[in-house]
């Protein structure tokens, strides 16, 4: 992991991808991208807008060209959409290009994290939020883990304390991440 400068959080929806990723790159002076919000400004419409337009696969075509862009600066962390891993090509970017950290959520606390969330485009369906939490999960978890280099457990700890557990580990595992 030496020479790895940028950090790449993966995981499901509700994981903390993006509280996580903003307090990381504020404690360790990176620049931080949201590659959902990214993709809100520079089409001007909010995700659901995308999704009903272009449909899932609109938008992951979309947010691969991004995250492509995103990941060839130096120097980032980037809190990716819970379904970018999907992109046999976004996974090789991610794997190549930075350390990868799997934000591992059971769906007990994906469900308390996202139960009053709108934006949330896979959840707007006729369907039980739990039924397609454990789908998304049957069908990434085991991508997440294959192309991590880091796990960290989110459940029931404060976003702050899953940011200092994963500098420690980052310090201990990369010298460009000791100050």
């Amino acid at each position: 992991m030496t020479e790895k400068h940028n950090i790449f959080l993966i995981g499901p929806m509700g994981s903390g991808k993006s509280t996580i990723g903003r307090q990381l790159a504020q404690q360790l002076k990176m620049e931080f991208f949201d590659s959902d919000h990214e993709i809100e400004k520079r089409t001007g419409v909010d995700i659901n807008w995308v999704f009903d337009l272009e449909g899932e696969k609109g938008f992951r075509e979309r947010e691969t060209k991004i995250i492509n862009e995103l990941i060839k600066k130096q120097g980032i962390v980037l809190a990716t959409g819970g379904g970018a891993v999907k992109s046999k090509e976004t996974r090789n970017y991610l794997s190549t290009r930075g350390i990868v950290v799997y934000l591992e959520a059971t769906i007990e606390t994906q469900l308390f994290r996202t139960k009053k969330d709108n934006k949330r485009p896979l959840l707007q369906t006729n369907k039980s939020t739990q039924e397609i939490l454990e789908n998304l999960a049957y069908e990434r978890n085991h991508i997440y883990k294959e192309i991590a280099d880091i796990i960290i457990h989110t459940d029931k700890q404060k976003s702050k304390i899953v940011t200092y557990q994963l500098i420690e580990i980052l310090k201990k595992n990369n010298d460009c991440f000791n100050s």
